[in-house]
C-alpha cells in the first residue's frame, strides 16, 4: 500500500526557512513522478515544486516564489524534501506531497494534480509577520 508521510511544518516568522519531508513507501524502486503541492484558506490547491524520475527538478512560475523553492529527492530513504526560503505570511498554507509511480512529469503546470494518484496527508506552514 502506497503512503506518503508529510512532515516538517511549523509556525515560523517572516524571513524564516523550513525543510518540509514526504516519506514515501510502498512501492519498489522510484515514482516516476513527486511533487509538492499546497492550499491556502480558501483557495486553490496549486503545485510549486516537482521532480521526475530522470532527476530533473520543476517549480512554479509564480513569481511570489520563484527563488526560494529548492526541491530535492533522496533516493535512499525515498524521501522527497521541499526547502523553503525566506518565507512571508502569504507562504501560510497546508503543504501536500503526491506522486505517480507510473508517468513521467516535466512541468509542474496543467493538469499535474489530477494526475497523481496518491496523496499525503498535509503539514501546516504558518508564517507570521
Amino acid at each position: 500500500q502506497v503512503s506518503l508521510v508529510e512532515s516538517g511544518g511549523g509556525s515560523v516568522q517572516a524571513g524564516g526557512s523550513l525543510r518540509l519531508s514526504c516519506a514515501a513507501s510502498g512501492y519498489g524502486g522510484s515514482a516516476h513522478c513527486m511533487a509538492w503541492f499546497r492550499q491556502a484558506p480558501g483557495k486553490e490547491r496549486e503545485a510549486v515544486a516537482a521532480t521526475n524520475s530522470f532527476g530533473s527538478t520543476m517549480y512554479t512560475d509564480s513569481d511570489s516564489l520563484k527563488g526560494r523553492l529548492t526541491v530535492s529527492l533522496d533516493k535512499v530513504k525515498n524521501t522527497l524534501h521541499l526547502q523553503l526560503s525566506s518565507l512571508k505570511p502569504e507562504d501560510t498554507a497546508v503543504y501536500y506531497c503526491a506522486a505517480d509511480l507510473y508517468r513521467v512529469c516535466y512541468s509542474v503546470s496543467g493538469d499535474l494534480r489530477n494526475r497523481l494518484a496518491y496523496w499525503g496527508q498535509g503539514t501546516q506552514v504558518s508564517v507570521s509577520s
